[in-house]
C-alpha cells in the first residue's frame, strides 16, 4: 500500500464514526459467553467499536474487572452489551456498574430497553439498541437511543419474530427514524459494509465474523472450524415455538430441539437443551454433540481465522475494490 492509500484509509467517516468517536463504522456484536476484553480491545484498537458482554458474567465485580481489563488494553472507545431478555434475570445492578465506570458506549439487546436507557440519562455514554422491526426502531428513538442496530433474518443468535432480511429491513428503518442506523445480519466483509452504506445505514455490526478471529480466545477451535466448514445449509432457526427465534449451527442437538418444538414441548421441555450451559459446552469445550452454537448464515462466507487487525485490512481492501467498481459505472 502506497503512502497516498495509507492516508486515504486513516478513517472512514460516517455519522456512526462521529457519534462513537471511532475510525471505521464497524461494531462487534455482543456475542454471549465470547465477547470479553481481549476481543473488545482488539476491535477497538483496529479502529472499530469492540464490546464486552455483561450478562454472560456472574456478578458486578466480574463486570467491573472486565471493564478495567479493556481499559488497560486500549485507550479507544469500547462498548458494554446488555442482553436483557433472559427469562427475567435482573440486570439493573450490572447496568449500574457501567454507569459508575463511565463506559463510552452501551448497547441493549432483547427486552424493553427503556429501564436501561433511563439509567444513562444525564451521562456522556452513547446508547445503541438492537431492533428487528421498524416499530421497535421508532420506539427506541422515542426512548432516546442514540442509534439503532437493525438485525435481519440472516443474523446469528436471537432474531426478530418477523422473517425479514437485512437488505429489506435496513432501508425501511432508515426511512422511519432520524437517528443513525447500523445494519446487522449477513455481513462479514467490506462488500457487506458498502452494501449497508448504499442502503442508507451509517455502519455495520458483525457477530459471527468476529468469532472466527484469533482474539476471540474463548471460542473453542472446533467451533471456529465449524464456521470455516459451513455452507448455506449449515444454520437453523431454533426456539421459534416459544417466541424467541434464534439462529444456530445445525447439529444433532439442534435437531433434537426442533423435534421437541414440533411436539409443543414449551419452555419447560426445552430449557435443558437451550440453556447457557449447553451453549458453553459447544463453544467453550468443543463438545459439539452435547450443545449448540450460535451462528449467522454468513458463516458460509468465512474462510479464515485472521487477527482482528488483519480482518480490518481485508475489509479496507474490499471497500476499495467496491469504490473502484462504482467509479467506473
Amino acid at each position: 500500500m502506497n503512502r497516498r492509500n495509507k492516508r486515504e484509509w486513516s478513517s472512514l467517516k460516517t455519522k456512526v464514526t462521529e457519534l462513537l468517536s471511532i475510525e471505521f463504522p464497524i461494531i462487534q456484536g455482543g456475542l454471549a459467553h465470547l465477547a470479553y476484553a481481549e476481543l473488545a480491545a482488539a476491535v477497538s484498537n483496529a479502529g472499530g467499536l469492540g464490546q464486552i458482554t455483561a450478562m454472560s458474567l456472574p456478578d458486578e465485580r466480574s463486570l467491573r474487572e472486565e471493564i478495567h481489563k479493556v481499559k488497560n488494553l486500549t485507550d479507544k472507545p469500547f462498548g458494554v452489551n446488555f442482553a436483557i431478555g433472559q427469562h427475567g434475570r435482573p440486570f439493573e445492578h450490572m447496568v449500574q456498574v457501567a454507569v459508575e465506570e463511565e463506559v463510552p458506549v452501551i448497547s441493549v439487546t432483547g427486552g424493553n430497553p427503556k429501564p436501561v436507557l433511563e439509567m444513562f440519562n444525564n451521562t456522556n455514554t452513547k446508547t445503541l439498541v438492537l431492533v428487528a422491526a421498524k416499530r421497535q426502531a421508532i420506539k427506541a428513538e422515542e426512548l432516546g437511543a442514540d442509534a439503532v442496530m437493525v438485525v435481519g433474518h440472516e443474523g446469528g443468535g436471537h432474531l426478530g419474530r418477523d422473517d425479514i432480511g437485512t437488505f429489506v429491513l435496513t432501508p425501511e428503518v432508515v426511512d422511519a427514524v432520524n437517528i443513525p442506523v447500523i445494519a446487522s445480519g449477513g455481513i462479514s466483509d467490506g462488500k457487506g459494509l458498502m452494501a449497508a452504506l448504499a442502503l442508507g445505514a451509517e455502519g455495520i455490526e458483525m457477530g459471527t465474523r468476529f468469532i472466527a478471529t484469533q482474539e476471540c480466545v474463548h471460542a473453542h477451535q472446533s467451533y471456529k472450524q465449524s464456521l470455516l466448514e459451513a455452507n448455506e445449509q449449515s444454520t437453523v432457526l431454533i426456539k421459534k415455538s416459544i417466541g424467541a427465534p434464534a439462529r444456530a449451527l445445525k447439529n444433532n442437538w439442534t435437531d433434537e430441539i426442533l423435534k421437541l418444538e414440533s411436539q409443543d414441548a414449551g419452555y419447560e421441555g426445552l430449557k435443558n437443551y437451550i440453556s447457557g450451559e449447553a451453549n458453553k459446552r459447544y463453544i467453550h469445550e468443543g463438545k459439539q454433540e452435547e450443545g449448540y452454537a450460535w451462528a449467522g448464515q454468513v458463516a458460509m462466507r468465512i474462510n479464515d481465522v485472521p487477527t482482528v487487525n488483519e480482518l480490518f485490512e481485508i475489509i479496507k481492501r474490499d471497500v476499495k475494490q467496491v469504490q473502484n467498481k462504482w467509479s467506473k459505472l
